[in-house]
């Protein structure tokens, strides 16, 4: 049995990984989808104070908390920030890392400076200057677009402003890593920082690098994909 902790992205929650989180029981593992301070299932708890530290906070203190070890470290999208913040914390815990569509970010890069052309500039609400809107997404039905967008919440400013710090790149500590890229995603641009991490990820030694044909909700659209990748991991 292998312990997957599965970080999710900005504006969205742990629910996004609900049928990967069953998937991964029923072929015998742990699966550990921690809920972000402020969006998702945890938005009641929103506030100015809310940034990068905090998201970085809930997971180590679950992975402590919950005593685990040998673990395999998913971050999705803006959970990429989020896992490779936690490196300094509990990279010691880490089997593998895994990015899935996520920010790669060095040390003192934020999510601000990573978006490239597809969000240049947070489009604040005027009545609440440090909450940005969620960026809409289509799925494969209205069904499930309105399901999906209806559980999308704001984005404290905090968290995507703040610089990562990190001891040492990721591609120098001693676990292995994935990329898995989103390959038909109409609504990125190619100089996201995405594309910059999968290029890097499929061209490096340091790296293996998977691609699935969806758009960036890998966890809601490709959940049986997605769960093939991860279980091949160990």
């Amino acid at each position: 049995m292998t312990s997957f902790v599965l970080v999710h992205g900005a504006w969205g929650g742990s629910y996004s990984f609900r049928e990967v989180r069953r998937q991964l029981f029923a072929a015998g593992h742990e699966a550990l989808t921690p809920s972000l301070t402020g969006i998702g299932e945890r938005s009641h708890l929103t506030g100015p104070h809310i940034d990068l530290d905090t998201h970085i906070t809930d997971v180590v203190n679950m992975v402590r908390y919950e005593d685990l070890d040998d673990i395999v470290l998913l971050g999705f999208s803006y959970g990429g920030m989020v896992v490779t913040g936690c490196l300094d914390h509990i990279g010691d815990r880490v089997r593998h890392l895994v990015y899935l569509d996520a920010f790669v970010p060095a040390d003192g890069q934020s999510a601000l400076s990573l978006f490239g052309r597809t969000f240049p500039q947070p489009a604040l609400d005027p009545g609440t200057s440090w909450l940005v809107p969620a960026i809409p997404r289509e799925l494969d039905t209205p069904e499930q677009t309105l399901w999906a967008n209806e559980r999308r919440s704001f984005q404290p400013i905090g968290t995507l402003r703040q610089p990562v710090s990190l001891s040492r790149p990721v591609d120098d500590w001693p676990f292995t890593r994935t990329y898995i890229k989103a390959t038909a995603d109409p609504t990125e641009a190619s100089d996201s920082g995405f594309w910059a991490a999968g290029a890097h990820a499929r061209t490096s030694d340091a790296w293996s690098y998977h691609e699935i044909e969806t758009s960036h909700l890998i966890p809601i659209r490709r959940p049986t994909e997605l769960t093939a990748i991860l279980t091949a991991l160990v």
